[in-house]
């Protein structure tokens, strides 16, 4: 399936990179051309003798060589490839890829490749306490938010003697993530989704709102997972941080109604609907048209919002109809009580009450909840995998061919 794809293949300064040696080796069987890069310190744990021996090409490491044919070599290796993979992915290298630093020729190449064109995998492995840094955090949450794809490193035994998160994910499933970008990335090519992000809200005077903590990234990591498939991608959102990913069609709006109103005209150009949207439930009976001055106790009237879900069902034809239920108890109960009730082919289930799941984190941890009563549990994974997750399990159940 990888049969003639040019594979770059960097390798930085950590324990892991035996595990790069057997990553050339899977993508060379697989009839693939691989070119690799190395680090100075890489050059430290294993030999570029072995990378050349594996893969029949000359492992390139410095920015400065006599033997390069050309004074732009950097650009060269940057524009060959179909895929760029870092294994392992360091502190160092992430750190220098976030914030566009150039001192050698991987980070020089990095630096050179075009994200909209070539696809780069990012394989982080380091000691659990360097993982959980907080800048360390924040860089991969940025790069990943930019376009590169990050396998989640794995828990286990560390070089250091130590057990937790660090461990570069193994060879075979970097394979795999290549070939699923490469080859079933387009799985989406021809069905049109439509997503609804973030939180409304709730005007109570010129300056005062009601609202939630939805920050959209759910919402948003939705709406970009299903862009990379090759789904056209219509993304109504209400007011967040966030930049929406390219390619989609972006529809801001504020209130719940606005919301109500734009999903549903777009509604019957839908082939799947997935509603990650906290939408408020109540609004101010009357908003004040001048700002609203403290003068003691003060009551507010709410009138319910429409359910955007709920008509959302009463008017579906042949979409297939994904629901949200964040909740604070009773998780399954409620979530299967909200799939019956608005016809949900799908319901997306978490417990706010969980580290690493809710509102304003990068993560979460969900159970999917399917007609028929089954479910399943989903660990912790970043929003952007959890996506790709809820549209395999889609792509599952309804039937494209149906359409």
């Amino acid at each position: 399936m990888l049969q003639g794809k040019a594979i770059l293949l960097g390798v930085s300064g950590g324990i892991a990179a035996y595990k790069s040696a057997e990553l050339a080796r899977l993508f060379v069987r697989e009839g693939c051309s691989v070119q690799v890069i190395m680090t100075r310190a890489a050059k430290k744990f294993i030999s570029p003798l072995t990378m050349h021996g594996l893969t029949g090409r000359p492992v390139f490491s410095s920015l400065f060589n006599d033997s390069y044919r050309t004074a732009t070599a950097h650009i060269q290796l940057a524009r060959e490839p179909d895929l760029v993979i870092v294994a392992p992915a360091t502190a160092n290298i992430l750190g220098k890829i976030r914030a566009g630093i150039a001192d050698d020729l991987l980070s020089t190449v990095l630096t050179a490749v075009e994200l909209g064109k070539c696809p780069v995998i990012l394989a982080p492995s380091m000691n659990t306490t360097m993982l959980e840094n907080p800048a360390v955090k924040e860089n991969i949450r940025v790069l990943e938010e930019r376009g590169f794809f990050i396998a989640d490193p794995g828990k286990g035994d560390l070089a250091c003697g130590e057990t937790g998160k660090g461990r570069m994910v193994e060879p075979f499933e970097l394979l795999e993530m290549a070939r699923k970008i490469l080859i079933g990335g387009k799985d989406y090519q021809n069905v049109t989704v439509l997503i609804s992000a973030g939180p409304t809200r709730e005007a109570l005077d010129p300056v005062r709102f009601i609202t939630n903590h939805s920050s959209g990234k759910m919402g948003y990591a939705l709406a970009r997972a299903a862009r990379e498939r090759g789904a056209n991608v219509i993304l109504v959102s209400g007011p967040t941080a966030l930049e929406p990913p390219a390619g989609v069609i972006f529809l801001p709006v504020v209130s719940a109604e606005e919301m109500y109103a734009v999903m549903l005209d777009r509604l019957q150009e839908a082939d799947v609907v997935i509603k990650a949207a906290a939408v408020a439930d109540y609004r101010p009976v009357e908003v004040s048209r001048q700002k609203i001055k403290k003068a003691g106790e003060m009551q507010l009237k709410l009138v319910r919002n429409p359910d955007i879900l709920k008509e959302i069902a009463k008017k579906k034809t042949k979409q297939f109809l994904v629901g949200f239920a964040a909740e604070t108890e009773n998780l399954l109960e409620n979530a299967a009580r909200k799939m019956e009730e608005k016809n949900l082919d799908m319901i997306v289930a978490n417990d706010l009450g969980e580290e690493g799941a809710g509102f304003q984190v990068d993560t979460n941890i969900v159970r999917l909840l399917y007609r028929g009563g089954v479910v399943e549990e989903v660990p912790l994974m970043t929003k952007l995998r959890l996506s790709h997750l809820i549209l395999d399990r889609i792509k599952e159940r309804w039937k494209f061919q149906d359409r």
